[in-house]
């Protein structure tokens, strides 16, 4: 499978990493003549168990600098690979590396002249950085203890000397050079920083290694008179004279799941300035093409465009939007990075509904398919978008077909909701093979139609979303022959959630399966790591307004639940403890509902361990099997 892609300057070669079971591999490619002939492997030498990641070319386009993982032959296999920068010479096609630190590192960036190259990096690192991962066990002082900070450490480009470019007091979660290479914009805030992003600042410093210098706040969200107050920020990008910072602001539930409207600020400060007003799709990536414009990636209605703005007039420059299609594109550390050469040659991995993952590259008239790494890979189902009208919002999601469907035939349905709520589904298999239909709605809070519509589910969670997705279903089921007796529903995270408030607000699901779910905001808010995500979405803290948070908890309508649950979570979940999962779980078997609690150890919000992943999804086939029968005939709706 593809990984991440760089095109050179020149738009001539493409880097890009290959991911198998044994790890990863990193190959140059021609653009011009993309075959077998013509590609490169790069590797470390006398090294071995290699993973390889996050390519970059100096902007001379003469060297390639990657991070690798290697285990060395004669190093003990139980001790974890370290990531280091190592830099591939055109000229000499040889392979040295150029750091040699200890710790987390992350996002390798050079600086516009080629001397530095800077990373996101946490020293010693005991864990990933965020909330994903599984978070440390408590002990010591809680949130003073065992802090660790991830900061932009700068090295130089020959020697692989460096230091640290930010202050130990700021977490740093992206950054960017400015074009003078004398300066960073970065986006950070105060540790710990798996619960801080949501109130994260933009900051410039000086790139200077040593002593870093104060940084200086460009841009406070929580501060602005705009549209923008007290949302989030990502994927700050300095503009080609480095007057101005264009940026990705809105609501956003995750860092990494990125989505809102193209924002632009002045590099010295002051208020900024939104570029898309009113758009109907989701800027999740962009990039500066001149000092006037601005091309993004936008996520719209369940297809990916290629977009330019022009700053000045904040509307879309004429006859320059590419439409992809029904495709998601990626290859970079970010979520929709896209790769672009000087001469505005593209290079992504672009993933789509009727193959497997390939890399696309050329200019935007000239687009092309670049490898064909899964040309055997032939679709057993079918996945369509469906669209549909609710309450006055237009609602998109995707309905999978059952593996061979045969539309004599009756089939059960899985409804699968995707978490955040800031998020938006793409469309999957998961159950198809089974002989179900699947269906992934993007409910009013998901991405993918406009700022308003991810804002729509503010201080109203389970409610107009559900509607949304209970709307989306009567029209599949008009549509398409499915049994109403045998409809479930499952999700991860907010899906988890509302899973779980689902059941508590219709009989219509048969069985349910809650995946790192939440039942009870009002205790959850004291229970998680990542409190800060809730003041956005929930307009105050649960000790100021406490009802707004009863309103959408299951627990407040445990009673009406007759669905039987199968909840699953980690020990070591920051997003959604464990806590929540055993309370929503207590309380059905209390009132004799059929539910049954599986905790995972060692896992975090996000499962590593690939057995886990595996009896996760055993037992989910096996709940959902033994609880929607073939010979079920209850009533559809209560």
């Amino acid at each position: 499978m593809p990984g991440n892609v760089a095109i050179s300057p020149d738009g001539t070669t493409v880097a890009w990493t290959m991911r198998s079971r044994e790890g990863s591999a990193l190959h140059l490619s021609s653009v011009a003549h993309p075959d077998s002939t013509n590609e490169k492997t790069i590797s470390v030498a006398d090294a071995s168990n290699c993973a390889y990641g996050d390519p970059i070319w100096s902007p001379d386009g003469e060297t390639l600098a990657f991070l690798g993982a290697c285990t060395a032959p004669a190093a003990d296999p139980t001790i974890p690979r370290q990531e280091q920068v190592y830099l591939w010479s055109k000229t000499t096609e040889q392979v040295r590396q150029l750091t040699h630190v200890k710790g987390e590192v992350q996002e390798p960036a050079w600086s516009p002249d080629g001397k530095t190259i800077a990373f996101l990096f946490v020293e010693n690192a005991t864990r990933s950085a965020g909330a994903l991962d599984a978070m440390k066990p408590w002990s010591g002082v809680i949130g003073q203890d065992n802090i660790e900070v991830q900061r932009v450490y700068g090295v130089d480009s020959t020697t692989g000397t460096g230091d640290f470019l930010t202050p130990a007091d700021l977490h740093v979660y992206e950054f960017d050079w400015a074009p003078n290479s004398k300066e960073i914009a970065f986006i950070a805030a105060n540790p710990p920083g798996e619960n801080n992003w949501w109130v994260a600042k933009l900051y410039k410093t000086e790139a200077t290694t040593g002593q870093p210098s104060a940084p200086e706040v460009v841009l406070d969200p929580n501060t602005t008179h705009t549209a923008l107050h007290g949302l989030q920020i990502a994927v700050p990008r300095w503009s080609p004279d480095g007057k101005r910072v264009a940026f990705i602001g809105g609501l956003m539930s995750d860092q990494g799941s990125t989505g809102g409207d193209v924002w632009v600020v002045e590099a010295k400060g002051g208020e900024p300035t939104d570029i898309t007003p009113g758009i109907d799709g989701t800027p999740c990536y962009e990039g500066w093409i001149s000092n006037d414009r601005i091309g993004f990636v936008e996520d719209r209605r369940g297809r990916t465009l290629l977009a330019d703005y022009d700053v000045k007039k904040r509307e879309p420059v004429p006859d320059s939007a590419l439409d992809l299609g029904e495709v998601v594109v990626g290859g970079g550390p970010v979520k929709d990075a896209i790769s672009v050469s000087r001469n505005g040659i593209f290079a992504f991995v672009e993933r789509n509904h009727t193959g497997g993952p390939e890399i696309w590259a050329g200019p935007g008239d000239g687009l092309k398919q670049f490898t064909h790494l899964n040309d055997s890979y032939k679709p057993t189902t079918k996945i369509e978008s469906v669209e549909w009208e609710n309450e006055g919002f237009h609602v998109q999601g995707w309905l999978t077909l059952p593996a061979n469907y045969d539309p004599h035939k009756r089939y059960p349905l899985i409804v699968q909701v995707h978490g955040g709520p800031s998020a938006s589904a793409f469309g999957g298999a998961t159950w198809s093979g089974l002989g179900y239909f699947e269906f992934e709605p993007n409910p009013r809070g998901s991405f993918g139609q406009g700022e308003a519509f991810t804002e729509a589910n503010r201080k109203d969670f389970g409610y107009g979303d559900l509607r949304d997705i209970e709307k989306g279903m009567d029209v599949i089921e008009a549509k398409y022959p499915i049994d109403k007796n045998r409809e479930g529903i499952t999700g991860w995270s907010y899906g988890g959630f509302m899973t779980m408030f689902a059941v508590t607000q219709t009989h219509r699901f048969r069985a349910a399966v809650a995946g790192a779910g939440l039942s009870d905001w009002l205790s959850y808010y004291g229970e998680n790591s990542i409190d800060q995500w809730m003041i956005p979405f929930f307009g105050a803290s649960v000790y100021d307004d406490p009802a707004v948070y009863a309103k959408s908890s299951a627990i407040t309508y445990i009673k009406n639940a007759k669905t039987p649950m199968l909840i699953v979570v980690g020990d070591r979940d920051g997003e959604c403890p464990a806590p929540q999962s055993f309370e929503m779980w207590h309380a059905l078997r209390d009132l004799g509902v059929k539910t049954e609690l599986v905790v995972y150890p060692d896992e975090g919000h996000g499962f590593r361990n690939p057995e886990h992943q595996r009896d996760v999804m055993q037992r989910s086939i096996k709940w959902f099997a033994d609880n929607m029968p073939a010979e079920q005939t209850v009533a559809t709706k209560q």
